[in-house]
């Protein structure tokens, strides 16, 4: 099986499975010498665990990450940093319907149609739960990037039809953590946590948008033809579950401008280049321009529900299937640590690569 690794300087490998003893990640290129904040990673793992609020599913996983390898007094070493994170929680028996019969939206079916073998427990390697691993290499890429004073932060800004009606600039970053939905703005936000509420006690489930936006970043990351910045950036949104759509800077609203009310105007301010707006998100011909990054993650509605839905077995013979397990009635709560990590580990992987993109 492929597609296991992301990333060519600071490459990450995760490996395991939803309802395995354990799931784990492998970092690669981490530079030596980086103080290892076990802490700080841990509590990104905390935002993302299962079981945190009645709005997302209630698996109990404590979800601790223990590194057992490429640290030494509290630093990394260059080698391969590895890390495991215990399942303690899973219900195998839940998904004995499963096994035989492919639920609407999943990867059931396309996991057998490739492999002609899957594991049904949760999804197997498909699971959301594969992306605690990446929160750890997230974590790890926050504290190098730390070191540049590169700043990562994510929020919900819209759940079903409920938007946050408040621009990337507008946003109190210190509020996102302050409610159960991490929308930085309470009323929406309580608003927001109703019609999910409304939505789980209907046996449903409902999508959302998680917008995120990059400080401190320099002019320079990225390259000018495939390995793109926002390319990159891309891939890494959509490489998450539930993920259906990515826009950067003005996205999709960019059509309907002109392109002299589109093009960022270039100025001088406190002897540095910036531009006068910020339509282009950062990123200009795949390279940040030292403006904030700021784009937009669309996760669909979760794909199990508590109601009975048609399908068909692996024999292809019609049938009906009930929902079962423990799923998160809207995704995005939990989501915003992910789409913060994997954000720090396309930076990171772009930041080591421009070290040796010139001389001096």
């Amino acid at each position: 099986m492929r597609g296991n690794s992301f990333g060519r300087a600071f490459k990450v490998t995760t490996f395991g499975e939803s309802h395995g003893p354990m799931i784990g990640v492998v970092i690669d290129g981490c530079p030596a010498g980086l103080k290892m904040d076990i802490e700080f990673v841990q509590e990104q793992l905390a935002r993302r665990k299962p079981g945190q609020s009645r709005i997302t599913t209630q698996r109990k996983e404590s979800d601790e990450v223990m590194f057992v390898s490429g640290i030494f007094e509290g630093k990394t070493t260059g080698t391969p940093i590895a890390a495991i994170i215990m399942n303690e929680d899973a219900r195998s028996k839940d998904y004995a319907e499963m096994s035989d019969k492919y639920r609407p939206s999943h990867a059931d079916f396309t996991l057998d149609a490739k492999f002609g073998h899957r594991d049904p427990r949760g999804g197997g390697r498909s699971s959301a739960r594969e992306t605690a691993a990446r929160v750890v290499a997230g974590g790890v890429a926050q504290l190098l990037l730390g070191l540049q004073r590169i700043r990562i932060h994510a929020y919900v800004s819209q759940v079903g039809p409920i938007v946050l009606e408040k621009s990337p600039e507008q946003i109190h970053f210190h509020r996102i953590e302050k409610n159960i939905v991490r929308c930085p703005d309470a009323a929406t936000a309580k608003k927001m946590e109703t019609f999910i509420d409304e939505t789980r006690k209907r046996g449903d489930t409902v999508g959302g948008v998680v917008t995120c936006v990059v400080r401190g970043c320099p002019a320079g990351l990225g390259e000018p033809v495939f390995d793109k910045l926002h390319a990159d950036l891309g891939k890494a949104m959509l490489s998450i579950n539930a993920v259906k759509g990515f826009e950067i800077g003005s996205g999709f609203g960019s059509v309907a401008m002109h392109g002299s009310a589109h093009n960022d105007l270039f100025a001088k301010s406190s002897g540095k280049v910036v531009t006068t707006t910020n339509h282009s998100g950062g990123i200009q011909g795949g390279i940040s321009n030292g403006m904030d990054i700021y784009f937009r993650v669309a996760f669909k509605p979760v794909a199990t529900i508590m109601k009975a839905q048609t399908t068909v077995n692996r024999k292809g013979n019609a049938d009906v299937i009930h929902g079962k397990g423990r799923h998160d009635p809207c995704v995005v709560p939990r989501a915003v640590p992910i789409v913060e990590a994997m954000t720090a580990i396309v930076l990171a992987d772009h930041w080591l690569r421009n070290r040796t993109a010139k001389v001096g």
